[in-house]
């Protein structure tokens, strides 16, 4: 582990794109079921809601115990929600993704990423994760 801050912030530097990388291998690898169980985890239900687009609280439940599949347009919300929650945790932690989802953020006109998600913002998103770990 580097300890002096120039060892960490040259180390920090070299980790977003593998980081990246790996976000995104499973944010397409992994079964829809497991994507959304992991979210429901660490955003809850409504905020999950929220960004899919859904207002049937039982959907993202379906969606998560694999007895219903969501609509390709949720599925994509789903994905991406995912990657981008994977990506600055992995620059971060849980915790700061977590605000960071639910923080308004300049790169995205001071919009949440859940709403920018919500909103079929994904490219967006997804670039807004990957400066983040930029700048952590």
């Amino acid at each position: 582990m580097p300890k002096t801050a120039q060892q960490r912030a040259i180390r920090r530097r070299h980790l977003p794109d593998r980081q990246t990388s790996d976000a995104y291998e499973q944010s397409v690898r992994l079964p829809t079921e497991q994507v959304t169980r992991f979210l429901l985890e660490v955003l809850g239900r409504s905020l999950v809601m929220r960004l899919a687009k859904v207002t049937d609280p039982n959907a993202v439940g379906n969606w998560a115990s694999g007895a219903r599949q969501p609509r390709t347009a949720n599925e994509q919300r789903l994905r991406t929600a995912y990657r981008a929650f994977q990506t600055v945790s992995l620059a971060d932690s849980e915790h700061a993704a977590r605000a960071w989802f639910i923080g308004l953020n300049p790169q995205l006109d001071d919009q949440t990423p859940i709403d920018a998600i919500s909103e079929d913002r994904l490219k967006d998103v997804v670039v807004a994760a990957e400066a983040f770990t930029r700048t952590s």
